[in-house]
């Protein structure tokens, strides 16, 4: 059988780990676009890599504090939305994704907090560990979400003990609260800790699976996307049981919704992805529009050189480059390519400045996020490198391998391009 294990409010609880006064209180941790990236000063930036998989980010900006303060503007304004809310803020209608201004509206007690990521990052590894020390096999899915697989190790009849002892056994170990869902399937599995949360457990046997999943909105499931709903929704399928009653209907719409039918009815099970080398690495930010196109290759230029020195420091060569932007009034866009070269970071630079060039279809209109990511890396892609500029390539990783050692003791903003200033 295999396990999916939640950390139920991750970055709340964690908090509550080093501030014990938060606890039965509503609490909210604050996230905002990060502005300090692109400062004239020093931005404070803080490189992570210690924990991978969906939705975990590598730069963050390290606060100076962690109240409110840290979301009002200049102006007053209060800015922000929250990353994530305690139950107790929940009970108020506040909910992940809404503007910290709306949440204080609802819940004027509430607390919010400043994200420590280097405290989510630290417990995340602590527990990954434990984990290991516990469970065959452990795929970490996320910084608060993780797999284990217990074929072979723990009968059938013991699992509802044994996930009940595992989450108070984590509990007492890293004061942190889990749920934990056991099914066959990993995607069963998933959909048991949530119906199990706050703090329970929950096992789906095979022959329970139908009757589990039928009162289950299809939106919930984890896979099924908007445009998939929108075809469920045409068809009346609102909920997993509706889908699985529509077999021969839900197969005809292609391959991608034969395989989703087989997730829903638990008969994919779905292999754990154990130590999956890292694949891809980027950074992105959010901000107010801007216009003017100078300052918007002087970001690309500061975002370039963290990802340049993220990359340089995981030792990878990336031979596929994006750059994505949005727009205020325009449709999001996006451009890769690929290029088989010895990696360096003014390559990098020089290639986001040319993506951006093909990406900004709106010369004119206000841009609010930019994103750049590399993937591919050779040493998984197999790809054989240019050998064209090979020797300048080579001399300009040395001067990057000598840049990181200034960055790694002095940080990443101690060297800069001209063109940021």
């Amino acid at each position: 059988m295999k396990i999916h294990i939640d950390l139920d409010c991750f970055f709340v609880s964690a908090q509550r780990t080093i501030d014990p006064n938060l606890l039965g209180k509503a609490v909210g941790i604050g996230g905002r676009g990060d502005q300090y990236i692109f400062s004239h000063e020093k931005s404070n930036q803080e490189l992570l890599l210690d924990n991978s998989g969906s939705f975990v980010g590598s730069f963050f900006h390290r606060y100076t504090g962690d109240d409110l303060s840290q979301f009002i503007d200049a102006d007053g304004r209060v800015r922000g939305i929250l990353t994530t809310a305690s139950y107790e803020a929940r009970a108020y209608g506040i909910n992940t994704g809404m503007t910290i201004r709306e949440a204080l509206i609802r819940c004027p007690s509430l607390i919010i907090k400043g994200p420590d990521m280097q405290l989510y990052h630290r417990l995340s590894h602590e527990l990954n560990q434990f984990l290991q020390e516990r469970i065959p096999l452990i795929e970490q899915a996320s910084i608060d979400e993780f797999y284990g697989d217990l074929e072979g190790w723990i009968t059938q009849e013991e699992i509802p003990a044994f996930i009940d002892n595992l989450r108070h056994e984590i509990k007492r170990a890293l004061n942190l609260p889990v749920s934990i869902g056991a099914a066959n399937s990993k995607h069963i599995a998933k959909l048991a800790t949530e119906s199990a949360k706050p703090f329970g457990c929950k096992t789906i046997l095979d022959h329970e699976v139908v009757n589990f999943v039928s009162a289950i909105p299809v939106h919930k499931f984890p896979g099924i996307g908007s445009s998939m709903q929108r075809r469920c929704a045409q068809y009346h399928l609102k909920t997993l049981g509706d889908l699985l009653r529509a077999k021969n209907l839900v197969c005809s719409w292609g391959p991608y919704a034969q395989s989703l039918y087989e997730r829903v009815s638990g008969n994919d099970l779905g292999e754990l992805t154990v130590n999956a080398p890292r694949k891809s690495i980027g950074i992105s930010r959010t901000f107010d529009p801007i216009s003017n196109r100078d300052e918007i290759r002087r970001r690309i230029s500061i975002l370039s050189r963290h990802l340049a020195y993220a990359i340089t420091k995981l030792e990878v060569n990336p031979t596929t480059f994006t750059l994505s932007l949005h727009y205020q009034h325009h449709p999001k866009s996006h451009t890769a390519l690929s290029e088989s070269r010895v990696f360096n970071e003014q390559r990098l630079r020089q290639l986001c400045r040319e993506l951006f060039a093909k990406s900004d279809l709106h010369t004119n209109g206000a841009i609010t996020h930019l994103g750049i990511s590399a993937g591919a890396f050779s040493v998984h892609s197999r790809r054989t490198l240019s050998l064209i500029d090979y020797e300048y390539d080579v001399k300009a990783k040395a001067f990057d391998q000598k840049s990181r050692a200034i960055r790694d003791k002095y940080g990443c903003d101690a060297l800069k391009w001209g063109s940021e200033l």
